[in-house]
């Protein structure tokens, strides 16, 4: 072979420039998919450790809780047994999980009226919650002692919902409480805080 007749072609530095940027182009994006999927990981473990530990994830079922929360919506019940008067609060019962409103706590007297008002401790509670004052199916006497360590629940529509009026819910135990209502999870355009 003719070392005369072979041509080594030396790159210019612009193509050498090119071909350099080409290569730290790859280099950045494959690092930036890197940087992307570690970010994804941590926070859907983060995810998964929220949803298990603090918060539980429920599809509402139903119209008990009109207007406040409708049916089909998604929200997030922190789990908690610090439950105070005014909180939506999540507690088992039949398999499930019911959400209703806490009216009164254990040793106070609760009393509704035919329209619909609530007393308790012989003080007529403000609703701003309510779209309709009922008093709904009672199998109750009232005045009514809520039992110590018990929590006596309604739902916001109360015309349709079945909640401690009904005895065979009745008040709620400490031990079914899962927790309170914290954020409205879906749909996007009711996103936030419940009240």
């Amino acid at each position: 072979m003719d070392n005369e007749n072979l041509e080594i072609e030396i790159p210019s530095i612009e193509s050498l420039r090119e071909e350099l940027e080409r290569e730290e182009s790859r280099y950045s994006f494959r690092r930036t998919l890197l940087s992307i999927a570690g970010v994804l990981v941590v926070a859907a473990a983060v995810a998964v450790l929220m949803a298990t530990r603090l918060f539980i994830l429920i599809r509402i079922n139903g119209d008990s809780m009109k207007p406040t929360l409708e049916n089909e919506e998604i929200v997030f019940l922190r789990q908690t047994k610090d439950i105070e008067t005014g909180d939506i609060v999540g507690f088992y019962y039949g398999g499930k999980i019911l959400l209703k409103r806490a009216i009164g706590d254990g040793g106070d007297y609760i009393d509704i009226d035919q329209e619909g008002n609530v007393y308790v401790n012989g003080k007529k509670i403000d609703e701003p919650y309510l779209d309709k004052k009922n008093l709904g199916r009672c199998e109750l006497d009232f005045p009514y002692q809520v039992p110590e360590d018990m929590i006596f629940v309604l739902g916001d529509n109360r015309a349709v919902s079945l909640d401690s009026r009904i005895k065979s819910i009745g008040c709620v135990e400490e031990g079914q409480i899962v927790g309170k209502v914290a954020i409205r999870a879906w749909p996007p355009e009711r996103i936030g805080s419940v009240h």
